[in-house]
């Protein structure tokens, strides 16, 4: 009767709520790594500069003390945390589009690894996601392999950015890193490079499937002197979380745009994404849609120590041709059509 209807009302209420309360849950989870992303670096480094013009200068000068003699740690293969690694926040970031990690093969734990993840999209959020924290389970799907996601060397000269990116397991993207991380750290290491960079971030735009990989050989070189296994990723849906105005080539836009990428290491984009409040305005918070990444079959890797331009431009054709056949393999399973095609620049 009259009882049973409210009951039942009152519990359509509080789902209702739970619901409601979970998606603001993924909207600060995600709000908080796009500032992290845009401002965390700059904001830390004038608020260090500002406590040491008050009383408290004390603090930022140990904090600056720490910084000199711990200033190396990132090129060491940085300072991981399982805590921070885990924390339930990740998991609300997950579910915001939502993001998952599809694996195709398994890996071994005596090998290291070169993970070519595929495209950029403006701020690499699959990639994070899936390698810089366990919210998709990466450990578990890959048991005995380490993630190392690698991302731009300046990041590290930011205080406390430093260590927030290093305890995600995120690492400077150069040749010392790497190679320590490749040459003393044993084996099971896999280091995520995001391949195209700063130049296939100005390009990416949703309904777009294109990567820049032709000239990209750099990777491939490393791996052959390390004798690392090359394994292609692709992440469908990354381009399609923010939508960028494009600009042509030989346009002033464009022409600012490179400038700055080759000059600081990143190439400004001009995008947005939907509103704090509500998915029908602009702002920077990007659009639920999925992110599917899958991680593809390693290609095995001689130990050649100064390999020639010939083997590099063998493997890495071998690397493009593989990366095309896993893009082939799963695009319709991800809602694209069976005519659609990879674009490689």
């Amino acid at each position: 009767g009259t009882g049973s209807s409210i009951l039942s009302a009152l519990q359509d209420l509080f789902w209702l709520s739970k619901s409601k309360v979970e998606k603001q849950l993924q909207i600060i989870s995600v709000l908080q790594w796009v500032l992290t992303f845009l401002v965390m670096g700059i904001a830390c480094t004038l608020i260090l500069m500002y406590i040491l013009c008050t009383d408290c200068w004390a603090i930022a000068a140990l904090y600056l003390a720490w910084l000199v003699f711990d200033w190396n740690t990132p090129k060491k293969g940085g300072r991981r945390s399982q805590w921070v690694r885990n924390w339930a926040i990740w998991r609300y970031f997950r579910d915001y589009f939502p993001i998952r990690l599809v694996k195709t093969h398994n890996l071994l734990t005596t090998r290291n690894y070169i993970f070519g993840y595929h495209p950029h999209g403006i701020m690499g959020l699959g990639a994070f996601c899936n390698f810089s924290t366990e919210a998709t389970g990466v450990s578990q799907k890959f048991p005995g392999i380490r993630p190392y996601l690698a991302t731009l060397a300046g990041n590290f000269r930011m205080p406390i950015l430093r260590d927030y990116l290093m305890s995600g397991g995120i690492c400077p993207v150069n040749r010392d890193s790497i190679d320590y991380i490749l040459s003393k750290n044993g084996s099971g290491n896999a280091i995520i490079i995001v391949v195209g960079g700063a130049a296939e971030s100005l390009n990416c735009t949703p309904g777009k499937n294109s990567v820049t990989l032709r000239n990209r050989k750099g990777f491939v070189r490393l791996a052959l002197r390390h004798g690392a296994d090359l394994v292609p990723v692709y992440s469908f849906g990354e381009n399609e979380v923010y939508k960028q105005v494009i600009f042509e080539e030989g346009s002033w836009g464009r022409w600012v745009q490179k400038k700055f990428q080759k000059h600081i290491g990143f190439a400004p984009c001009i995008f947005h994404g939907r509103g704090l409040f509500s998915s029908n305005t602009w702002g920077l918070l990007p659009y639920s849609k999925p992110i599917t990444t899958v991680v593809g079959e390693p290609i095995t890797i001689p130990k050649i120590d100064n390999p020639s331009q010939k083997e590099v431009d063998f493997y890495h054709s071998m690397y493009v041709d593989s990366l095309i056949k896993l893009f082939d393999k799963y695009k319709s399973k991800f809602g694209l059509p069976e005519t659609e095609v990879l674009e490689v620049n």
